[in-house]
């Protein structure tokens, strides 16, 4: 069933005709760029339509409620590891509204002990991805013979989940996670997002000349803030049983492999391969 979590009535009618009994909340505004032209829509379906949609489960009586957060509520680190209970210092309005969201939904445990769960994750990647992201956004413009558009210096670095292990990570909360806790679902598989770049040329490009590599890369101004790494720490996630399985290697290949076939799916796809998201005219919300 296809609707906004941002309509009230549309959700509430949702839980009174469909048996639910588990929600996974993963429905948000993701793009970072983006986010600091459009903080208002970023806030209003980031914060406004989780607390619409955790209402609406907390008067259904669902049995548990999962909000999928991010690893970015935490901000930026050279070097201490984040866990669950580090504070939280978003540093851009995509990640303020998803720490902003967690607080509504925690709120539910504390006053009602509603089962809600917060989950914190590092960047996933894997077929399927809207080619807006890193690395299909990469990989598009390779397999169309342009070049990476990197931000900044390239050195920030990211920690990369291939999807099916992020799966497995959401049934094993599903199952084992309690209520009123956070999890961060990470790994210690790191890179810069400038070795990503160079890491995919070589891979498509079949080249491992650095002037060659240099070739692919064409550096842009960087975004206003741009976090340089998010470690955390996993060990809670893996008290649970879970932990990542698919080696980078691998997980690569099946989604470069996946765009060769797939890029031209989406709607407005070319769109989402400029170096930053072209912005159009905000539509005025009705709402709140």
């Amino acid at each position: 069933v296809q609707g906004d979590i941002c309509e009230p009535d549309f959700i509430k009618q949702l839980f009174e005709t469909e048996k639910i009994d588990i929600v996974l909340h993963f429905a948000a505004q993701t793009h970072v760029d983006l986010s600091f032209w459009h903080a208002l829509e970023f806030t209003y379906v980031n914060v406004y339509g989780t607390n619409v949609l955790v209402a609406a489960a907390h008067e259904a009586n669902v049995e548990k409620f999962v909000y999928v957060s991010t690893d970015e509520v935490y901000g930026g680190s050279t070097d201490e590891e984040f866990d669950e209970s580090s504070p939280k210092r978003p540093t851009n309005p995509y990640a303020s509204s998803k720490a902003a969201a967690e607080c509504f939904v925690q709120s539910y445990w504390e006053r009602y002990q509603f089962p809600v769960v917060i989950t914190r994750s590092s960047n996933v990647y894997g077929p399927h991805q809207y080619p807006e992201k890193v690395i299909p956004k990469f990989i598009s413009l390779l397999q169309q013979n342009r070049k990476c558009c990197i931000h900044g210096s390239g050195l920030q670095r990211r920690n990369f989940l291939y999807a099916t292990d992020v799966v497995e990570a959401f049934l094993t909360v599903l199952k084992e996670g309690k209520p009123g806790e956070i999890y961060n679902i990470g790994t210690n598989f790191e890179m810069s997002i400038a070795q990503l770049a160079k890491e995919l040329i070589h891979l498509i490009k079949k080249t491992s000349s650095e002037s060659e590599m240099e070739h692919w890369m064409d550096y842009v101004k960087d975004r206003p803030t741009n976090d340089l790494r998010y470690p955390m720490n996993s060990e809670k996630m893996h008290n649970l049983g879970w932990r990542p399985k698919v080696p980078w290697k691998e997980g690569i290949r099946k989604t470069i492999e996946w765009y060769k076939e797939n890029f031209h799916n989406w709607k407005n796809s070319e769109k989402a391969l400029e170096p930053f998201p072209v912005t159009e005219p905000f539509a005025q919300l009705s709402g709140p």
